[in-house]
């Protein structure tokens, strides 16, 4: 049976900056929906999550991400800027090279996975490791 594995990629740009997989899906929820409490429901985020991340986005890079406007008769709204469009681009073609050069090695990993479906559910290694670690006097 063929597995499906996924490569996700997250990039760390020092200092505590960084952008993933779930900042990219925000970005291309916005997009759709044009709206940060729409995207982030759509994505079963809290609203202040997702402004959290839209806001360390535009705090990470010298251009912003997304342009707002404030409520109104028809609501406020949120549109990517030229930028963060650029930035979805980017990170996705990242993404496509980093798997095209991975694809081969994760396919021969792939046979070594034991089936889901057969086994007792897995435990967590370090609640094991501490539940028969020895007591210290």
């Amino acid at each position: 049976m063929m597995q499906t594995s996924k490569l996700t990629l997250r990039v760390e740009f020092g200092d505590g900056r960084a952008l993933g997989p779930g900042k990219i899906r925000l970005l291309e929820a916005i997009e759709r929906t044009g709206s940060i409490s729409q995207a982030g429901r759509d994505l079963g985020m809290a609203y202040r999550r997702a402004w959290q991340l839209v806001d360390d986005m535009n705090r990470c890079f010298s251009d912003p991400v997304i342009d707002t406007t404030t409520g109104g008769p028809q609501g406020g709204g949120a549109i990517l800027t030229p930028f963060g469009k650029k930035l979805i681009k980017q990170y996705r073609a990242i993404e496509d090279r980093a798997l095209d050069a991975t694809q081969q090695l994760l396919r021969e990993i792939e046979p070594a996975l034991k089936d889901a479906k057969v086994g007792r559910p897995l435990k967590s290694i370090k609640g094991s490791l501490l539940r028969n670690a020895p007591e210290r006097s």
